[in-house]
């Protein structure tokens, strides 16, 4: 009986051990790319590429941020900003809602609004964009990871 106890002991621990030595986590952090589409005409409207990390509190630091695309909306100086809810599994398998802001500096008053949902290694939902004069619109955005 004492032989299977410490057998047992040593089964157990062994799994416990392994639990924890899995270091194989999916994540949000990461280099992203992506393109934002007009829900009228499907056309490509917006894309940028950025870095993204996810803080302890839920929210994002937005690095690298640089549009690939032309616009009057956003000519220099923009802020980022994001939040992240996870509710992915301990297999690596990340999902969860996501959000993001991009604000111009010059022009000022454009805000570019993104909400969407985690899948892996895509991120997919619905963009806007409020400001100035022609600087309005709305459609659909995918975010891959790079």
């Amino acid at each position: 009986m004492r032989n299977f106890a410490v057998g047992m002991l040593l089964a157990v621990s062994m799994m416990l051990a392994g639990c924890g030595s899995n270091s194989k986590h999916g994540t949000i952090n990461g280099n992203w790319t992506a393109s934002l589409t007009d829900s009228s005409t499907r056309s490509q409207v917006f894309a940028f590429t950025t870095s993204v990390i996810e803080n302890s509190d839920g929210t994002l630091s937005i690095s690298n941020f640089t549009f690939s695309t032309n616009s009057s909306c956003f000519v220099s100086g923009e802020t980022e900003s994001g939040t992240f809810a996870l509710s992915g599994d301990f297999n690596g398998n990340v999902s969860g809602s996501f959000g993001m802001k991009v604000q111009s500096g010059t022009p000022s008053g454009n805000v570019l609004t993104l909400s969407g949902t985690v899948n892996g290694n895509t991120i997919t939902g619905t963009w806007t964009l409020t400001g100035g004069s022609g600087c309005s619109g709305s459609g659909n955005f995918t975010m891959t990871k790079m």
